[in-house]
């Protein structure tokens, strides 16, 4: 059986497979992702890099991942998302051992390059794929497919710390990583859908975003920002302005990541009884306070319940605007993903920069003061954007 068939009797059974099926590839997206991010101390160490040399040679996945968005959008408005999810999924997964390989900076770089390009086809494959089988549930199921994601993060964290306890080389922590991921792919692949919600478009290679995709873009950029900031900054504002102790330094860091996806798993649940778009409007809102409370109450316990809300207001914001895009008018699943993911990465890659500068100039908390503004252009963005069927 090459392809699922949704007709008969048989139709839901079959939609709750696929659903499961693309549930795989977004854990295996983000195993692959956590299990590499957990052993950068390891290749740091490995290949004698300093932090300036690191943070450096780190630019390479995002510049791998902009680069192939294009690439992304033409190849599943052209071929379909199943094919290049298999594709991408099996590329994301082989890289993994080449990182834990290399012995000098340049091929680093040449594999991180490679990582990203692979994880951005795999990102907005699988998203078009996710997209579909939320217009065959009726319903917003977009949420939890990122959940899913945000939970092999934790789950690919706690295998590396076990793997750098045992003393486990990267190489051979990532084999054991890449090798679960080819087979769970391998026996679920079968399960994905064979067409996409609006495939087969033939649209030009460098889409053109019309006003619907642009501002659904500028949403998810704002959000991004603030995503962006929470996981590179978060811990520097608990040293610094919370003068958090040592040991207590990630609290917030961790506070976030629990309740952004713990709010992915039910933001499907609040968005159909609310609606799209008075969620995304909600969410920045609790963005905005939770980012003033951490700016006002720099302590402990408020700057640490700051965070929880800003995680809770992060969670299902791109989701959403995915699931949107996706559905587009004016052009494929794939491009539109594509476009809207090129805007909110932008504001992914300029939001800590933006942090850095402002602090240097002021201080963290004007930094933070000026993110909380982006949070709340979120929901004010959201008043006229084409959200809700």
């Amino acid at each position: 059986m090459d392809e699922i068939i949704l007709e008969g009797p048989a139709r839901k059974p079959q939609i709750r497979a696929s659903r499961i099926a693309v549930s795989v590839f977004f854990f295996s997206a983000g195993l692959c992702f956590a299990s590499w991010a957990s052993r950068i101390p390891n290749i740091q160490q490995k290949l004698k890099l300093n932090e300036a040399g690191l943070g450096s040679v780190l630019f390479a996945l995002p510049i791998g991942l902009m680069s192939s968005l294009p690439l992304a959008g033409y190849l599943v408005a052209r071929t379909g998302s199943r094919r290049v999810s298999l594709m991408a999924a099996l590329s994301y997964a082989l890289m993994l051992p080449l990182i834990g390989l290399v012995n000098s900076t340049w091929q680093l770089v040449l594999v991180l390059y490679l990582f990203g390009a692979a994880g951005n086809l795999l990102n907005i494959s699988i998203n078009t794929q996710g997209v579909s089988i939320e217009d065959l549930y009726k319903r917003s199921i977009m949420a939890s497919f990122h959940g899913v994601w945000s939970l092999a993060g934790f789950t690919g964290a706690a295998i590396g710390t076990v793997m750098v306890s045992q003393s486990v080389s990267p190489f051979t922590h990532f084999c054991i990583v890449s090798a679960l991921v080819i087979i769970g792919i391998t026996i679920v692949y079968r399960y994905l859908l064979s067409s996409d919600i609006s495939g087969g478009g033939s649209g030009p290679i460098f889409a053109r975003p019309d006003k619907v995709i642009l501002k659904l873009g500028l949403i998810a950029m704002c959000c991004m920002i603030c995503e962006g900031t929470m996981f590179d900054w978060s811990g520097v504002y608990f040293r610094k302005e919370v003068h958090a102790p040592r040991e207590l330094t990630t609290i917030g860091y961790v506070a976030f990541l629990s309740t952004m996806a713990g709010g992915r798993f039910a933001g499907d649940w609040l968005s159909t009884h609310f609606g799209k778009k008075k969620m995304i409007q909600m969410s920045g809102l609790i963005i905005a306070a939770g980012l003033m409370i951490a700016v006002l109450f720099p302590y402990l316990l408020s700057s640490t319940l700051g965070l929880l809300l800003v995680g809770m207001g992060v969670s299902s914001v791109v989701p959403l605007v995915y699931g949107a895009a996706g559905r587009s008018r004016t052009m494929s699943a794939g491009m539109a993903l594509a476009a809207v993911s090129t805007i909110g990465y932008i504001g992914f890659l300029l939001g800590p920069p933006l942090i850095g500068f402002i602090a240097q100039a002021a201080s963290l908390r004007w930094s933070f003061s000026v993110i909380a503004v982006l949070g709340l252009f979120t929901s004010i963005l959201a008043l006229n954007a084409e959200l809700d069927e």
